[in-house]
Parts: structure tokens; C-alpha cells; sequence
């Protein structure tokens, strides 16, 4: 069998044709979310997917099982391509950490927030990538419909759930989450799904997110704390409830000039949200 070989660029086209390794177009193409795809490439049937979806259309991997073993192992997804019924390779598809992964969830773990990792890539890979990252909880070998159990399980936890992801298959689970949070580098289909879109790729984003809606929320709570407090203490003054015991009694203008100083006041609160971050 030949050795495996690395693409090290994003278009594997290029790759190839820069390797001069030929390419073919696929006929008759269909894809199901988080199993695998599978064509007509000239005159052969051309699988790729996972060891479980393979079986599940008869087509048997174990002679790749402990290649495919060792490269989960890894840290890696193992992705295997059957020729007319018959698995003939597996990849090893790599998810780089970015830089500042690890440090985006110490800042999260700070706020209290709990953080799980929900993916379809083998438990193996799942859990290499959560080690490097610090990440305790894994879910792994997850279809679409089971990141939907699981953020559902956590709500009825009674648990606030905000869901990050970027492809296809995390669309489903940014809808249902009670906020959806789509990284930069993601799929239009995962944007538009999510509440939240980062315009920059990685997760450094998503803490900077929930300390602002944090301090949004508070500042919220401090604009109607004082304009209950306003209109508690100045409406009664207006109705002349001072003038029978003390004689005091509220000018119109002096009326209106409070009411503008506590729409400025309110006003002045929410601009310190711009200075956020700096």
C-alpha cells in the first residue's frame, strides 16, 4: 500500500495538480450530514466517510481499523474513501488549533461558564484536541440530530446554552441553542442560523461576546433602576405632594429640565458601552 499523502494547502485541486495527480469530477453526488459523501467518479462508485457510515451501507473498513485507530489517537479524524464497495485508504484530517484556543477557554471557564465540546469526530480525536485546549467534557461521534440531544438534555438542565460553530452540520444546533454564536471562518449556512456572528476566525471572540452582553445587561439594569428612582421621586414632587406640608412646589420648566437631565443621564450610561474592550 502506498503512504499517505499530506495536503498542506486548503484547494486539494491545486494540490494535486501540483503533485500531477489527476482529477475527476463526480456524477450522481449526494452527502448525508455527519456520516460522509458518495459519487460517481468515470465509471467506479467512490465512497468517503466515517468507519460507521461505511458499515451502515455494507461496505466493511476493519482491515484500516487499527491505521484508523492510531491516527484518532493523534488527535486526528480518520476518514475513510471505498472504491466500488471496497475500502482502499483512510485520510487523516487534522483540525489545527488556533492560536489563543486554549487561553479563550481559561477566560470562559473564569466567567463560570461550563464549556463541552460537541463534535462528530471519533472519541479519540475529540479528546486529544480537548486535552490540548483544557476542555474536561466531550461528546463525541455526534450526528447533527445528537448535537440537538444534547444541547436540549443541558436546557432541560436548566442551563442557559450558547452553541459556537462554523460548518453545516453545527447549523441545526446554533438555531436551537438559546444563543447561537458562528465564528468568522464559518459556513453561510452556520451564520445565518446563528444570533452572533464573529467577524474574525478563532475563539478569542467568544469571551469578549459574553462579557459584553454581561455588561450590556448590567448597564440595562442601571438605566431603569434610575428611571424608576426618577419617576418615583419626581412625578409626586410635580403632583404638588410637598406643597401642603412644606410649601415647595415644582416649577414646569425646572420639571422639564429634570426630565431632559434624566434622558442625558440614561443616554451618557449606554455611550460608556463604546469605550468596551479598549
Amino acid at each position: 500500500m502506498p503512504p499517505l499523502i499530506p495536503l498542506t494547502r486548503r484547494n486539494s485541486s491545486r494540490e494535486a495538480n501540483g503533485r500531477f495527480l489527476q482529477t475527476a469530477r463526480a456524477s450522481a453526488f449526494a452527502a448525508t450530514p455527519g456520516g460522509g459523501a458518495r459519487g460517481r467518479v468515470g465509471e467506479r462508485e467512490v465512497a468517503v466517510g466515517t468507519e460507521r457510515w461505511l458499515a451502515s451501507a455494507g461496505i466493511d473498513a476493519g482491515a484500516f481499523a487499527e491505521k484508523a485507530k492510531s491516527m484518532a489517537a493523534s488527535g486526528a479524524t480518520p476518514v475513510h474513501v471505498a472504491v466500488d464497495g471496497k475500502v482502499v485508504a483512510v485520510l487523516a484530517i487534522r483540525d489545527r488549533v488556533r492560536k489563543g484556543a486554549r487561553e479563550a477557554i481559561e477566560r470562559l471557564g473564569k466567567m463560570g461558564l461550563r464549556v463541552v465540546i460537541l463534535t462528530g469526530d471519533r472519541r479519540e480525536a475529540a479528546e486529544a484536541v480537548a486535552r490540548e485546549v483544557g476542555i474536561g467534557d466531550v461528546r463525541a461521534e455526534l450526528s447533527p440530530s445528537g448535537k440537538l440531544e444534547a444541547i436540549d438534555a443541558l436546557r432541560r438542565e436548566g442551563r442557559v446554552v450558547a452553541m459556537v460553530g462554523d460548518g453545516i452540520n453545527d447549523a441545526p444546533a446554533l438555531a436551537r441553542a438559546n444563543v447561537g454564536i458562528a465564528v468568522g471562518s464559518g459556513t453561510d449556512v452556520a451564520t445565518e442560523a446563528a444570533d452572533v456572528a464573529l467577524l474574525r476566525a478563532g475563539l478569542d471572540g467568544v469571551p469578549l461576546v459574553v462579557a459584553l452582553s454581561r455588561r450590556t445587561m448590567r448597564t440595562i439594569r442601571e438605566n431603569l433602576f434610575w428611571a424608576f428612582a426618577y419617576n418615583t421621586l419626581g412625578i409626586p414632587v410635580a403632583a404638588g405632594v410637598l406643597y401642603p406640608a412644606l410649601g415647595i412646589v415644582l416649577s414646569p420648566v425646572i420639571a422639564a429640565g429634570a426630565m431632559a437631565m434624566s434622558s442625558v443621564s440614561v443616554v451618557g450610561n449606554s455611550l460608556r458601552l463604546k469605550r468596551f474592550g479598549r
